[in-house]
């Protein structure tokens, strides 16, 4: 196996977990699906958790499960992400929208993020990854950052999609950049490849669709107090990009009980978002 890019101390013991065990019921999580606040150290390369007080984890981050369980493949351990939830000056946050073609995820839309390399830092590593999809490099001194919490997350989302090919903790990390949303949108160079539209979120919208929970119905009727839909930047195939006014109910969707390729908000997206407006202190 692989370097084990998750370690976990049980009782002070280091144990790398298997793709096809639970992160969160290894430390002791209870029913259901959390969020728990799970004691984490964030190393080069590497997230180390643990079930008590230890010196390599010490910062206190709410841990969310999003696990199937099925039987896996046991010679796999469990992959390491990191998402940057990019927070403007003017308290926006941005989101991409992932190509219809990807394999994983396709046509949800996320924060920037995806795998860690063995020898990063995991802000480097998320700041590379921000830079590689939308285009945005963040001048040094020019922004403060904050971790959020942790998600453990299987793909496909659902055992009747079929069996899980992926399984991550992915950390969400706050940016909180200097300049205002109009600004880093004059920088933003998508790329093509990943990224179909991007868009950017203010607190009312972020609570909407942050409130939306997987196993409940799509609201038919929105809000009173919400716009009909947002702005969002839509690249077109043959090049160029243009405005398009995206649904607000498109953004409220939760997951299908089939793998139907829907446009909507990520689960783990939306579980980032309501840490975000909990920073915010909404």
């Amino acid at each position: 196996m692989a370097a084990a890019r998750v370690l976990l101390l049980l009782s002070g013991r280091p144990v790398s977990p298997s793709f096809v065990q639970s992160v969160c019921r290894l430390l002791g999580a209870g029913p259901g699906l959390g969020p728990w606040a799970t004691l984490c150290g964030l190393k080069r390369g590497r997230l180390v958790l643990s079930d008590g007080p230890s010196p390599g984890a010490s910062t206190r981050l709410p841990l969310q499960l999003k696990a199937p369980g099925a039987e896996l493949p046991r010679n796999r351990g469990v992959d390491l992400g990191v998402a940057i939830i990019l927070q403007s000056s003017d308290q926006t946050v941005l989101l991409t929208r992932r190509t219809r073609t990807l394999s994983v995820s396709p046509n949800l839309w996320v924060p920037p993020g995806g795998h860690v390399e063995l020898d990063e830092e995991l802000l480097d590593g998320g700041l590379r990854e921000l830079w590689e999809e939308s285009g945005l490099q963040l001048p040094q001194g020019q922004f403060s950052w904050v971790p959020l919490g942790l998600w453990e997350s299987a793909y496909p989302p659902r055992l009747s999609w079929g069996l899980p090919k992926y399984h991550h903790i992915i950390l969400y990390l706050l940016v909180v950049s200097q300049e205002s949303q109009q600004q880093l949108q004059a920088r933003i160079q998508p790329n093509r490849s990943e990224v179909s539209a991007f868009m950017w979120l203010g607190p009312d919208v972020a609570a909407a669709v942050a409130a939306t929970e997987d196993g409940t119905e799509t609201p038919r009727h929105l809000p009173q107090e919400l716009p009909p839909s947002v702005l969002t930047v839509e690249l077109a195939e043959e090049g160029g990009a243009r405005p398009l006014a995206l649904p607000v109910s498109t953004l409220l969707r939760t997951t299908p009980t089939t793998a139907e390729g829907k446009e909507r908000v990520s689960s783990g997206t939306k579980f980032a978002l309501r840490l975000w407006l909990q920073h915010l202190g909404r």
